[in-house]
């Protein structure tokens, strides 16, 4: 029996309907969709669809083109879906919105209950300590050593700032009243890619991050090394599956943003959400993680270990 499976990607999807359309967002955006276009098109019996801001060229399956208020064209398609894959940023509670339009039957994704929490850098860090996990203390503010402020629901690295000067990050704070701040770690910038499902992790890479500060001290981040961090495997999976436990409503493809620092790994963000490094995946595992994605979910089927194969493939943004 054909399936029909929604995929709402919010940038390239109609979420910015109102606003300027960022070439960076839009190209990020479509690169994630693409791929999991690519890899959903391979699966049999299932019919695509999509919804499309209208500045963008068209793509080659069923589509509505977005010119108005997205929001009842994104509901009126989710009630008419088998299944919904919302792609969006947690920020300004667009990915919790979005999840919870679709019933829980038909959504491809973690709880709206997960995502609340990860959505916060304040909530997460906090739930993750009560679980003993290793994770950066998060605040309003420091008042030593060197630190980092951004966005309590950033996505990436947007609007994201380090200081070692704490009267100038008072001032920053001033004007910016949802940033945290965290200390400034030392160490290499990665990321876990995961499938979850009640509590079970299921890690599919450990990716290098590739981040920049400017001369500014702004946070750049320009992709990833999906498969660069090899030599951590066994000490990512371990972070991976701690927090499978701790946030069980997490479900489907989640990323984990670490910081890892010799044997040390300090859990910074959990993204509930696609990430950049998908992109990767089908050639750094040699499987379609869209058809991973579907089995977990919906067969409760976990990849054999020994099928992923553990290829280091680069993603420049």
């Amino acid at each position: 029996m054909t399936q029909k499976l929604l995929v709402l990607e919010f940038i390239t999807g109609g979420g910015l309907y109102n606003a300027p359309l960022p070439d960076s967002l839009a190209a990020e955006g479509d690169l994630m969709l693409q791929a999991l276009l690519a890899d959903l098109s391979e699966i049999p019996h299932l019919q695509l669809s999509t919804t499309r801001d209208a500045r963008l060229p068209s793509l080659s399956i069923d589509s509505i083109a977005v010119r108005e208020d997205v929001w009842p064209i994104w509901q009126h398609a989710i009630d008419h879906a088998d299944w919904v894959w919302p792609i969006a940023p947690e920020t300004d509670g667009v990915l919790e919105k979005i999840s919870r339009m679709v019933p829980p039957h038909k959504l491809i994704g973690s709880t709206p209950q997960a995502i609340h929490i990860a959505v916060s850098k304040r909530a997460t860090s906090a739930w993750l300590a009560q679980h003993n996990i290793p994770v950066v203390t998060t605040s309003a503010t420091h008042d030593s050593g060197t630190y980092v402020a951004k966005p309590d629901d950033g996505a990436g690295c947007g609007d994201t700032r380090f200081f070692d000067d704490f009267s100038k990050l008072q001032i920053w704070l001033k004007t910016r009243p949802n940033h945290i701040v965290q200390p400034w770690l030392e160490g290499t910038p990665a990321s876990i890619s995961m499938l979850c499902r009640e509590g079970v992790a299921y890690v599919l890479s450990g990716n290098r991050q590739l981040i920049e500060r400017d001369a500014e001290g702004f946070i750049h981040y320009r992709g990833s090394v999906v498969n660069g961090m090899l030599a951590h495997w066994d000490d990512l999976d371990h972070i991976a599956q701690q927090v499978a436990q701790a946030l069980p409503g997490l479900a489907a493809y989640v990323g984990i943003d670490v910081m890892v620092d010799g044997d040390s790994i300090t859990v910074l963000e959990i993204n509930p959400r696609l990430t950049t490094s998908y992109v990767g995946l089908r050639q750094a595992t040699g499987l379609n993680p869209a058809r991973l994605v579907l089995d977990v979910l919906y067969n409760g089927m976990m990849v054999e270990r020994m099928k992923v194969q553990r290829h280091v493939v680069e993603i420049k943004l």
